[in-house]
């Protein structure tokens, strides 16, 4: 039997899927947390930080999109630090988790958006500056964010 190319493309789509889903993502060095909790900011770019301050005992992971872009794995008492343009982004999970949050950002601004997961689903919030920088001081390390075209972990 001739299978065409298309007949390909929905067992790799489900193939690339697993695996994103599955993805581990490494954390960051020391250096990098260190730097990142300085809360500096570029004058062309917003900086969001993502954070997670549940500390569960379920090991409940989620993925983190942005904008349809792959950001990394997210764990309980982590965070990421992406460096976004200015204007409006769409922070969202994977497949069934229907979390979503959009934000509008501006240059030399810093966003804080905190994330519990609940049964498999993101929740995301906006937080005040003051708030955030305490709520990720005080319980989150630093992951490394999902380069383009980078090869996932698979646990």
């Amino acid at each position: 039997m001739f299978r065409t190319p298309t007949s390909f493309a929905r067992p790799l789509l489900l193939v690339t899927l697993l695996l994103a889903a599955c993805a581990s993502t490494p954390q960051a060095s020391h250096e990098r947390d260190a730097e990142a909790k300085e809360f500096r900011t570029h004058p062309a770019s917003a900086a969001l930080y993502v954070y997670r301050p549940d500390a569960s005992s379920v090991e409940e992971d989620s993925v983190l999109y942005i904008d349809q872009r792959l950001i990394g794995a997210t764990l309980p008492r982590t965070y990421f630090r992406v460096d976004a343009r200015p204007g409006k982004h769409l922070l969202h999970g994977l497949g069934h988790d229907a979390g979503r949050v959009e934000i509008d950002v501006r240059p030399g601004e810093i966003y804080f958006v905190s994330l519990r997961v609940v049964g498999g689903q993101s929740h995301f919030a906006l937080e005040d500056s003051a708030a955030g920088r305490r709520g990720l001081l005080a319980c989150c390390v630093l992951l490394e964010n999902w380069s383009p075209g980078q090869r996932p972990l698979l646990r």
